[in-house]
């Protein structure tokens, strides 16, 4: 196969046949959808063309087209309304823009780190809406109390994201095309919204 090597890292933005999204995916994986006609229809602009074998019957070459946004045939029944998307500190540091919810102040991923609202020493969870960015210093300062406790104030509330705010937030470089996508999936009062275009 020939591609174009400087591109190879872009994600392709996998959705279902109702054209929710899924996930992202590589162009091998994208290419392989194709070749195995699962592929139901296109969005997006054109990332990649890849050359294939030479067929022995007609000596033509095969060349597989692969757009940004690809539909592959069936639908996805688990992704209900109840869907809660596996939490992580990548994941995390995206939802809240790599923003200390306590100084405000914006950190690389090194000097953050996840905090606990309510801590876990009092009955709190590790889940989504206990949990914000914070960085370290903040952290080490609320140690094992709530906000109110060590008089800081939490600057946004913690939410959980829906199935395609995930799938934004686990994107490594989401173009703009894939970016619209996604956001028209996203509830109307979704805090991502304002940040769309500091992904780009």
């Amino acid at each position: 196969m020939v591609v174009m090597m400087d591109l190879l890292a872009q994600q392709v933005l996998r959705t279902d046949a109702s054209g929710m999204p899924l996930e992202w995916i590589n162009y091998r994986e994208a290419v392989s959808l194709y070749y195995a006609k699962q592929v139901a229809y296109i969005c997006g602009s054109l990332l990649y063309r890849v050359h294939g074998g030479i067929n022995t019957h007609t000596h033509c070459r095969s060349i597989i087209d692969v757009n940004s946004i690809i539909a592959t045939y069936g639908h996805n029944r688990s992704l209900h309304d109840a869907y809660v998307p596996p939490l992580s500190n990548k994941t995390l540091f995206n939802r809240d823009g790599h923003i200390c919810l306590y100084c405000g102040e914006q950190f690389s991923e090194q000097n953050l780190s996840r905090d606990h609202v309510r801590p876990l020493s009092m009955d709190g969870t590790d889940t989504w809406n206990n949990v914000v960015t914070a960085c370290k210093r903040c952290n080490n300062h609320k140690a094992g109390r709530t906000p109110e406790q060590s008089g800081m104030q939490l600057l946004a509330v913690p939410f959980v994201p829906t199935h395609a705010e995930y799938v934004f937030l686990k994107g490594r470089r989401v173009l703009a095309d894939q970016m619209e996508f996604l956001k028209a999936h996203f509830p109307r009062t979704s805090p991502l919204r304002e940040r769309l275009p500091l992904r780009c």
